[in-house]
């Protein structure tokens, strides 16, 4: 069962919240965090991209970028614009945008649950991702962004959770810049704690996660080592844990991640027409073609949408994985075709989160960046469970949730 626990947080100050709370560090690159922290010193992204601090072009993964991470941290907390929780709390956090509402609790999970597979994946990790995560956290001794987790809704829990939201003032209620409503509530009545906490271990065989691969192995990881370094350790430690926000399923929207490719490789327009016609029917459409239902692709080249339907025999709709439009379009077309075996690491091919909309994909065709754009219909709360269950993997980048966290709201302290 789901192991989770209170703990004594590390948040902003009531007045700074907007300031501080800022998009997570996997959204942005160093430039448009640049842009994006510029004017505003108490920005979190001080922490989480603390090269933006130093000159222009230095290597992200270098000593002096973690050391200065380490550096904000502590000033951050120094100047007070970060302070400890007095009481052990766990935290609800509301998220709205364009109509949708989640509600989630915050909680360290166990890195024991996470290494007995009952924090579940779906994905794998890349190791350079895994290297910088863990030396971020070794280094500044905290775990400064959360794992996004997913349960099987549990009427019980979710109405606990909803009710103290329901009917308690709220610790932070902001609006970001996006548009997207943040509200974040801390619980310090332990009653109520060890209730949902119990409820968690009692109802909840597994979690599974959503968004922070890297994040969840990094912290599991660092967890290991400290332990496995510490003669006197007791199982009690901070570093036996990881923070967390978990989402009832019902709540959740993931949304289409869309592929652009560089070239064609060395087909002509026709013959590249032609080749994908042997796998999947293809119409003109005289717009974006944003599929509706499975198993239909838009695609994008040469100023000209089509829909792709694949051909029926042609994929497997018993198995988890097999049966995912993202699996489908990479064996019927991208590695067959375009001989991109390893969408993972091939540097032909890129991917676009649906919350840029089908313009951005004929943006980078049409000026001249990529040759061909395919948009896909996004994969199903219960496909992510059905994979992460068989203990399979997605194809990489197969989903984009939305609404995004906000890194900053709080930190768990590992040392």
């Amino acid at each position: 069962m789901a192991l989770i626990k209170a703990f004594k947080g590390i948040r902003p100050a009531i007045n700074l919240v907007e300031k501080i709370a800022a998009r997570p560090y996997d959204v942005l690159n160093s430039t448009e965090a640049r842009v994006e922290a510029k004017g505003n010193p108490q920005s979190f992204l001080h922490i989480t991209k603390p090269e933006i601090d130093l000159p222009q072009g230095i290597d992200q993964y270098s000593d002096a970028v973690y050391q200065k991470a380490k550096e904000n941290y502590e000033q951050f907390k120094v100047d007070n614009w970060l302070v400890k929780e007095a009481d052990d709390s766990l935290y609800i956090y509301r998220i709205k945008m364009d109509g949708h509402v989640q509600t989630g609790l915050v909680a360290l999970s166990s890195i024991h649950d996470y290494w007995e597979d009952k924090v579940k994946k779906h994905e794998y990790t890349r190791p350079n991702k895994e290297a910088d995560r863990i030396k971020n956290m070794q280094t500044i001794m905290a775990q400064p962004g959360p794992v996004f987790l997913a349960y099987k809704a549990q009427e019980t829990i979710d109405g606990l959770i909803a009710e103290y939201a329901n009917t308690n003032a709220p610790l932070y209620d902001f609006t970001a810049e996006d548009g997207v409503q943040h509200v974040f509530w801390n619980v310090t009545d332990v009653a109520l704690i060890n209730r949902i906490t119990a409820l968690f271990d009692w109802e909840i065989e597994a979690t599974y996660i959503a968004d922070g691969h890297h994040r969840a192995a990094s912290a599991s990881k660092v967890g290991k080592q400290l332990m496995e370094t510490n003669p006197n350790h007791t199982g009690k430690e901070a570093y036996n844990w990881f923070l967390s926000v978990l989402f009832p399923d019902n709540q959740l929207s993931i949304w289409d991640y869309n592929r652009v490719v560089k070239d064609l490789n060395g087909l002509s327009e026709n013959d590249f027409l032609e080749k994908v016609k042997e796998n999947f029917t293809i119409e003109r459409v005289g717009e974006a073609f944003k599929p509706t239902q499975a198993y239909d692709f838009g695609m994008y080249i040469n100023k000209q949408w089509y829909k792709l339907t694949a051909k029926e025999g042609k994929y497997n709709l018993t198995h988890p994985v097999k049966c995912l439009d993202t699996y489908i379009l990479h064996e019927l077309l991208f590695e067959p075709i375009l001989e991109i075996a390893d969408q993972r690491k091939s540097m032909r091919i890129d991917f676009v989160g649906g919350i840029r909309g089908m313009k951005e994909l004929e943006r980078r065709v049409d000026n001249g960046e990529m040759i061909a754009a395919f948009s896909i219909y996004p994969v199903s709360m219960a496909q992510l469970f059905a994979v992460a269950d068989s203990g399979e993997v997605m194809p990489p980048k197969s989903t984009w949730f939305e609404p995004k966290l906000r890194s900053g709201l709080v930190v768990h302290e590992i040392g």
